[in-house]
């Protein structure tokens, strides 16, 4: 059975497959998850959606102080528009940034961050089963490619 939170508002997080994870990683070696939690995370530093001491709250932190190759697969609500101004913060301050996202190409965020601005997209073909779903997800998916 596939949960209703599935295709609601109400999931945000989309825990990023391990496969494609170490995919990207092959060719990006990453330092530093930017959004995380201790049961996700896909490096060994990260920062975390609330933050803690350890581990500081990813929309705050200066992701440059942390890693210079960054992977980030931020929560898909309405505050998406902010992790990606935090990401272009740090490749103005010379971090390469890898973003998981929805390829809502009819969003003002994605017309903001993406279309024009990103150093490159890919789109992933098909749809990913995120986490330990046994579902597809029910939006498109794209890797976005920030470059200093």
């Amino acid at each position: 059975m596939i949960s209703p939170a599935l295709y609601s508002s109400r999931s945000e997080e989309w825990a990023t497959p391990q496969w494609f994870f170490d995919k990207l990683n092959e060719e990006f070696r990453f330092d530093l998850d930017a959004a995380a939690s201790a049961e996700n995370a896909k490096c060994s530093r990260y920062l975390s959606k609330d933050g803690d001491w350890l581990h500081p709250d990813g929309l705050v932190a200066y992701w440059h102080k942390y890693g210079k190759v960054i992977f980030c697969n931020p929560p898909y609500g309405r505050e998406i528009g902010k992790w990606f101004d935090v990401a272009r913060m740090a490749v103005e301050r010379g971090c390469t940034v890898v973003m998981l996202a929805h390829a809502r190409t009819d969003t003002r965020w994605w017309h903001k961050h993406v279309q024009g601005v990103a150093s490159e997209v890919r789109f992933v073909k098909g749809r990913l089963k995120f986490g330990d779903g046994k579902q597809s997800a029910p939006f498109p998916s794209a890797v976005i490619i920030y470059r200093p």
